[in-house]
């Protein structure tokens, strides 16, 4: 049930290329890579409509219309999606600032390249915005790797939760509280994005700035440490490594989507393997990841592998075996 209608909308960011997913990004958008033969980016949507958000603006770039495609208006999930075209992709908060004449009211704001667990709900979170207590709300995570808090950005809050500093992937690490792409925002938060300057880092217009800004300006930001796990969707490895845990999370031993044609005798272990898939040969198909409508036509076993019609990566860390060799696919 919708019942933040009229009050709070969601965003969800999905407009970057992903470079580092390379090749699969050449054909498909991050967004829509399968995590259990599910586009990412289902994931976000039902989230907001478990949370009672039922409109949702979708801000894509890259091979957008494909976006488009697969959640057309959102109905068929329960929701109703708008979709907006960020035509240079210059940053979060650029693509965010973009809706500024679209959204008048608070919002949630999703990274659509994310996949993550809540351990509590989300909704006091957005009702402590709506109510006014705050004007934006930082969803987080204890990290006591210091080279993951590298990665992402960190967050220095007193006790009573307030945050006072945020740092965009810090070179010097003193805090164990890591941002996780999900975010609370009042309408302020325009006005701090329309003052955000490039980085000179990467050229571009940081989120973390803004939120910066606005705790400058003396508007009220809090953190919420409920997300659980956290997972980035970066690279080719990760869309086997994310399924795989969800395999695990599951309780299953492997997935395998309808329209898929089998030979007698494959194996198909801790694999996800898409709808329309034909193997031609029976071979053993282990901790791999097969995409949609793919031919395999090898005649050695797949191991650790993700495959789409058109590439094979291998990730070796993921294999059974976990040897540290390139195999031909």
């Amino acid at each position: 049930m919708a019942d933040f209608d009229n009050r709070m909308v969601g965003v969800i960011l999905a407009a970057g290329k992903g470079a580092r997913m390379y090749p699969f990004s050449e054909r498909s958008p991050k967004p829509i890579l399968p995590i259990l033969n599910r586009p990412l980016l289902s994931h976000q949507i039902e989230v907001m409509r478990e949370c009672g958000i039922g409109e949702i603006h979708i801000v894509v770039g890259h091979l957008g219309y494909q976006v488009a495609s697969a959640f057309g208006d959102g109905s068929h999930l329960g929701v109703r999606i708008h979709f907006v075209e960020q035509e240079t992709t210059l940053g979060l908060a650029h693509a965010v600032g973009a809706l500024e004449q679209r959204v008048q009211l608070p919002f949630v704001l999703m990274l659509g390249d994310i996949y993550f667990h809540l351990k509590a709900s989300l909704r006091p979170v957005m009702e402590q915005v709506l109510s006014g207590e705050v004007n934006a709300n930082l969803v987080s995570m204890y990290e006591p790797d210091p080279e993951m808090m590298r990665r992402n950005f960190v967050i220095q809050a007193d006790e009573q939760a307030r945050v006072h500093r945020v740092i965009e992937k810090p070179r010097y690490v003193d805090s164990q509280l890591k941002g996780c792409g999900l975010y609370v925002f009042d309408p302020h938060i325009f006005d701090a994005i329309r003052r955000t300057p490039r980085t000179a880092m990467r050229d571009e217009y940081e989120i973390t700035d803004s939120i910066q800004i606005l705790i400058n300006d003396g508007w009220i930001v809090h953190h919420h440490p409920i997300v659980e796990r956290d997972l980035n969707l970066t690279k080719p490895e990760d869309v086997l490594a994310i399924n795989l845990l969800e395999l695990e999370r599951h309780g299953l031993d492997r997935l395998v989507a309808d329209r898929v044609t089998l030979p007698e005798g494959t194996h198909v272990e801790h694999s996800v393997i898409g709808e329309g898939v034909l193997v031609r040969h029976p071979i053993r198909i282990i901790n791999s990841v097969i995409l949609p409508n793919v031919v395999v036509d090898a005649k050695h076993d797949l191991d650790g592998v993700v495959m789409d019609s058109e590439h094979s990566v291998y990730c070796p860390s993921l294999s059974s075996k976990h040897r540290g060799v390139n195999q031909s696919v």
